[in-house]
């Protein structure tokens, strides 16, 4: 599990046009990284709307957002083309990233326990350390949350 002040292992996972993306080639900017559940699910859907809504935002602040889940590039493809989504999706088919940075975790439904990601969002520094973390994450009113936490941050660098 990767905390606050850790440096992010360098990864490359493949998008939604299976172009692979690797942290290496995003040093030097902000990166908003989230993990989230399953595409096209409700509030994986409402997360990733209002993300969506406020890149503009978060590219002003020299910011990326990357949204992660198990789901394939081709699953990613169809949820951008559903829901209108502007942000990059990464597919962590593998749960490698999910497991490095400790959100894929045991949880339970309705009595019965499975695997599963944890939503979880991290502020990544433009040297590639984690300066903020959100975990257990409730959708309503993230985003906003991840924005000025990014805006704190940067105030101070």
């Amino acid at each position: 599990m990767l905390n606050v002040g850790d440096m992010v292992p360098d990864f490359c996972l493949p998008n939604q046009d299976e172009e692979e993306v690797c942290l290496r080639d995003l040093k030097g900017k902000w990166i908003v990284l989230y993990f989230y559940p399953k595409d096209n699910t409700p509030g994986c859907s409402t997360e990733a709307q209002d993300f969506t809504a406020a890149l503009k935002d978060f590219e002003k602040l020299n910011a990326i957002v990357l949204g992660v889940s198990p789901d394939s590039p081709k699953k990613h493809r169809n949820f951008i083309e559903k829901k209108d989504l502007k942000i990059t999706l990464l597919s962590d088919e593998e749960k490698e990233l999910c497991k490095t940075f400790g959100c894929w975790q045991l949880k339970k439904f309705m009595g019965k326990e499975y695997m599963g990601v944890v939503r979880s969002t991290y502020i990544i520094d433009p040297d590639g350390k984690i300066a903020a973390k959100w975990e257990k994450v409730k959708v309503k009113g993230h985003v906003e949350e991840v924005k000025k936490k990014l805006e704190e941050l940067q105030s101070k660098a």
